[in-house]
């Protein structure tokens, strides 16, 4: 029992304690922060990538928690198990969507097509508060071209990205012919 008064008083957590001291708080930083790395190793760490709405609310919710573990405003170790059930919850939830369409799609979105056989789709672009220039903006990063005639579908996807299904391209040609007509080299590239 003394060891745990002990780890207790280093740590800010034992009976009587309402201040933590500057040491107290790194030592909760260095120990939360171990804590979510071991969280995240055993959870899914896809959610720190970019991903859908699903996976960026656990971040959110789980930063602003584990904080509060840091600072005192919350018990420490409830705090780290209250961590710890967020992960699992998001793992079961991703586990569920993968394992269910309509669960995954009402918790992580459908693609909306933008546009379809080469024409913008009016509704989904407003209903997706996307304008054309928005698209075009997309259309420049991605393909490295603002021409839209160039474009056969479009899609606003999952995670927000827009991505871009091109029309097919006549291919380039060109006939050298070597001296004399011996021999005629074409080459084609799109």
């Amino acid at each position: 029992m003394e060891i745990v008064d002990a780890i207790g008083n280093i740590l800010g957590t034992g009976e009587g304690t309402f201040e933590l001291s500057t040491g107290q708080v790194l030592l909760r930083g260095v120990i939360v922060y171990i804590a979510a790395i071991a969280l995240l190793r055993i959870g899914d760490k896809r959610f720190l990538g970019k991903n859908t709405a699903f996976d960026v609310i656990l971040g959110i919710v789980l930063g602003s928690v584990m904080s509060r573990a840091i600072t005192g405003n919350s018990a420490f170790v409830p705090t780290l198990v209250v961590s710890a059930l967020l992960i699992s919850l998001h793992w079961l939830f991703a586990y569920l969507t993968y394992q269910t369409d309509n669960l995954g799609e009402w918790v992580k979105g459908v693609p909306r097509q933008l546009i379809k056989d080469g024409e913008p789709q009016v509704a989904a672009l407003r209903n997706s508060h996307i304008t054309r220039s928005d698209l075009i903006q997309s259309l420049r990063t991605s393909e490295g071209t603002a021409d839209l005639a160039t474009v056969d579908q479009a899609f606003l996807e999952r995670a927000g990205d827009i991505s871009f299904v091109m029309k097919p391209t006549e291919p380039h040609v060109v006939e050298i012919e070597v001296i004399d007509g011996v021999q005629t080299i074409r080459i084609e590239w799109r």
